[in-house]
């Protein structure tokens, strides 16, 4: 036999492992892994490479529906996904990032004029999911079957005014109110309980649909009819880990036989000495509240530094509680484990205790006074 050159062995070594490596390598992330930080196009074909591999990808993303077929004529398993959130951002300049929002709403009732408001917003909609969580009532049904329709007429309209993905939850547990009336609502008995439940609402809505691309979270009520166009990326544009602007209702005005406004939400806050006082003086499972004459606590309101002849939207000021009827948050405060304590929390719940939460693991919290977003009126 002739004997074979330890050169030619050589390269025969290095061919094989060369090969090996190729086999072994892992493939390169798919385009739903790095999307988070490149702009998004409002068109077709960015939304279907810009899709979720599979349904088991997080309801963040837009998903098709066709899913390969092997050569065997079996579907394809579900691919790995890999995410890197390191290369995630949340900037002052959201829209240009491509950086994904996700707005999330409560609902017990359907109101088209938030609907229509939602519809209007001018955030790239490629870029935005919307997620929903209704409670398992009688009205809830209701509000399903009009919520349904409304999204079937957005989502088969044109491209640009489709939003990336929409989720509808059905809450697991019993609303302690079946009344929706405002009245029943805020009466100051109810709170406790009402706010607890909201708290448990508001989690299983973020933890459920909050995915890995997502960058700011946008808790928008139901009964919010009424915000600029801009509202994400005037909000955004503060760099702030959490924001809120100063929600305002209008009404007619009886007394001067006009229309008129006036403060809606009171749980945007800075603390006072004497609801610091009134806290120490609690039990465990009390909790403060804001608003009501029988629990006097003397903090500074936002709904009353707003300065409606010389407005200044930009002008910030920072706060200790906050309300959730436009609260925009950087996703990064939730991922770090910020929540709405459906347990008193230094004798907050619901939005103040989060705040209160954001506040402790090392987050600031402001508030816009003469930015203003508006509360349906009943």
């Amino acid at each position: 036999m002739r004997r074979t050159s330890p050169i030619t062995l050589l390269l025969a070594a290095l061919l094989a492992f060369g090969f090996l490596c190729f086999l072994l390598s892992p493939s390169p992330p798919s385009s739903s892994a790095s999307a988070a930080s490149v702009p998004v196009a409002d068109s077709s074909q960015q939304l279907r490479e810009d899709a979720a591999q599979n349904p088991l990808s997080p309801p963040t993303k837009p998903f098709l529906k066709e899913q390969p077929i092997r050569n065997d004529g079996v579907q394809a398993p579900p691919p790995v996904v890999h995410y890197n959130l390191n290369s995630l951002t949340s900037t002052d300049n959201a829209a240009g990032m491509g950086e994904r929002v996700l707005i999330l709403t409560p609902l017990a009732r359907f109101y088209p004029e938030f609907w229509a408001n939602v519809e209007k917003l001018s955030y790239p909609h490629a870029l935005i999911s919307i997620g929903f969580i209704v409670p398992r009532t009688k009205e809830g049904n209701t509000a399903v079957a009009a919520l349904e329709e409304a999204i079937a007429k957005t989502q088969s309209g044109p491209v640009d005014s489709r939003f990336a993905s929409i989720s509808i939850l059905r809450q697991d547990f019993e609303p302690p109110l079946q009344s929706q009336d405002e009245k029943e609502r805020h009466k100051m008995a109810n709170q406790k309980a009402r706010r607890e439940s909201m708290s448990r609402a508001r989690n299983s809505l973020v933890f459920t649909i909050l995915g890995p691309s997502t960058s700011w979270v946008l808790w928008l009520d139901a009964d919010i009819i009424e915000t600029p166009r801009t509202l994400i990326q005037d909000l955004t544009r503060h760099d702030k880990p959490v924001i809120v602007p100063n929600c305002f209702q209008r009404y007619y005005n009886t007394e001067t036989k006009r229309n008129d406004v006036r403060p809606y939400d009171f749980n945007s806050w800075i603390d006072s000495s004497t609801a610091q006082s009134l806290a120490e003086a609690m039990d465990p499972d009390e909790i403060l509240l804001e608003g009501y004459y029988e629990m006097p606590t003397y903090r500074s309101l936002m709904a009353y530094m707003a300065d409606q002849r010389n407005p200044d939207p930009q002008r910030e000021i920072e706060l200790d509680g906050v309300g959730g009827t436009a609260l925009m948050v950087k996703a990064d405060v939730h991922r770090d484990g910020a929540m709405f304590p459906a347990f008193p929390f230094y004798h907050l719940v619901e939005t103040e205790g989060f705040a209160k939460m954001a506040k402790r693991l090392g987050y600031s919290v402001f508030g816009l006074p003469d930015y203003f977003v508006y509360h349906y009126n009943e």
